[in-house]
């Protein structure tokens, strides 16, 4: 298995628990298990790099249940009326908004506006299985639907600028949502093929690496090879021989220490964003065309956090998310292009990390998108200060103490990630997903298994961009050997196959 995430993890796990695959190793690039999940630490608290929450924490989601039997949750993510509300997705608040030039927000303004931005992203959910969408992307279809919106306010200049600016703060949330620089590349077909959970959204009082660490316990010592980043998956073969045992295999599996494994299948769970980077070299011989095309076309972009911890807050008791909106920004306008000065504006928002007996006053802001990667450039010196002068303008307060510690996620320049998360990129559909999950070679038969399988969460079609879904395809892949291995080990299905 190349890459000890959680679909990596979660398929060992599987196998190994089938007695059927006890010669098994799991090559994992950095020096920890997690991948995309990452714990660490902001002083002395814990918080989150990588994955946030548990989206949809029901009976139905496998991260969940997991969590739960570990015993990882509080009790109130464990209570049946937990499990049942409906968030799709998204933070739920209470928020506290201000005007980047130093005014609360009227709440009512707000919660109409994002009522509005609620009722139009649920519309463009409904062009699954149409024969013609009317635009390609779920932006153009949404800033139609508000230009026309626009036409029946009745309100003055000053306030249909004011809607304007607060609409554009939810799209800045939903490009973090979706792992994209802008709605505008998320194609509008597919985009109601992602399913939601019920469940509200919760996180891990001790860390999401919990997690990972409980599924690495139940490993047998020496499977996981920590530092041992893969060059290239050699596949197609059937002569590969292991000279000690002259036994042959169709694949081998070289590191970039020069280190070779043979081997009779590879599980591969890299990211998207790695295989777009690598997919010329990564395989021998080169993917199938049509895969290459897939991973080409599939949309991964980078969403970061800036994690600021304060002496004391600024917010008051009961704000869960803290929402800056920019007066002089639309949806229907062009985003400026000078990401040196205007970067900060695309945070969609600060949440409040609760509850504050655990984490004191920590807020973690989101940005997605090519003001992302650029923010990964930038010192935590140059940060701090410039959100420092933020939150002194909106707040009215130009004595607000800027905040005590920073920790930053750079996901776009980790170099086997290569960004955050995938989407549905316009170009691409569900099918792409279902094209990239496929394992190699195409046509297999009795004497030729697949040798090479495909899974993290950018292969689950409808759970893609999440944890669950990444476990669910590592799952999928690890059963779909176990079943072909029942397969040719019954008698009766080896006869039902001949004839």
């Amino acid at each position: 298995i190349v890459g000890a995430g959680i679909a990596g993890l979660g398929a060992a796990q599987r196998l190994l628990g089938s007695q059927r695959f006890a010669d098994l190793r799991l090559l994992e690039a950095s020096g920890r298990a997690g991948g995309r999940i990452r714990t660490a630490k902001l002083g002395n608290k814990l918080v989150e790099i990588g994955a946030h929450w548990i989206h949809g924490p029901s009976r139905e989601n496998p991260v969940f249940q997991l969590a739960s039997e570990a015993g990882l949750l509080d009790e109130d993510a464990l209570t049946e009326e937990n499990q049942q509300i409906e968030v799709d997705g998204h933070p739920v608040g209470p928020f506290a908004w201000y005007s980047s030039q130093g005014q609360e927000l009227s709440p009512e303004l707000v919660g109409s506006m994002g009522v509005l931005f609620s009722s139009l992203l649920e519309e463009s959910r409904k062009f699954l299985h149409v024969d013609q969408v009317p635009v390609p992307s779920v932006g153009e279809y949404l800033k139609n639907a508000v230009a026309k919106k626009l036409e029946e306010w009745p309100d003055e200049e000053e306030t249909r600028r004011l809607k304007l600016a607060i609409l554009n703060s939810y799209f800045k949330m939903e490009c973090c949502v979706n792992g994209t620089h802008s709605l505008d590349l998320v194609a509008l077909g597919p985009f109601g093929e992602y399913a939601m959970l019920p469940g509200l959204d919760c996180t891990f009082p001790k860390g999401y690496e919990g997690l990972t660490d409980h599924i690495m316990a139940s490993l047998p010592k020496g499977i996981v090879l920590f530092d041992k980043p893969v060059k290239r998956i050699h596949w197609g073969r059937s002569d590969l021989e292991e000279i000690p045992t002259g036994r042959f295999f169709g694949v081998q599996v070289e590191c970039e220490d020069g280190e070779k494994f043979l081997a009779d299948h590879v599980i591969v769970t890299v990211p998207l964003g790695f295989l777009k980077e690598h997919q010329e070299t990564f395989f021998c011989p080169p993917l199938p065309s049509q895969k290459m095309v897939a991973i080409r076309h599939m949309g991964f972009g980078t969403a970061n956090k800036i994690i600021l911890e304060f002496e004391q807050p600024f917010w008051k008791p009961d704000s869960e998310i803290i929402e800056v909106v920019w007066e002089n920004e639309s949806p229907l306008a062009e985003p400026p292009a000078d990401l040196q000065n205007t970067w900060f504006q695309k945070i969609a928002g600060y949440v409040v990390l609760q509850p504050p007996e655990r984490y004191g006053h920590i807020l973690c802001g989101f940005i997605a998108g090519k003001e992302s990667e650029f923010m990964e450039t930038l010192t935590d010196s140059e940060v701090l200060t410039t959100l420092t002068q933020i939150f002194r303008k909106a707040t009215g307060n130009p004595q607000l103490a800027p905040p005590k510690n920073i920790l930053r996620s750079k996901w776009h320049n980790e170099p086997y990630t290569k960004g955050s998360y995938s989407h549905v990129a316009v170009g691409s559909c569900g099918e792409d997903i279902d094209v990239l999950s496929q394992p190699l070679p195409q046509e297999t038969s009795d004497s030729k298994l697949p040798q090479v399988l495909f899974a993290g969460e950018a292969t689950h079609r409808t759970f893609y961009s999440t944890t669950h879904g990444a476990l669910l395809s590592g799952w999928r892949e690890a059963d779909r050997l176990i079943h072909l291995y029942d397969m040719l080990e019954s008698p009766r299905a080896s006869l039902e196959t001949s004839s």
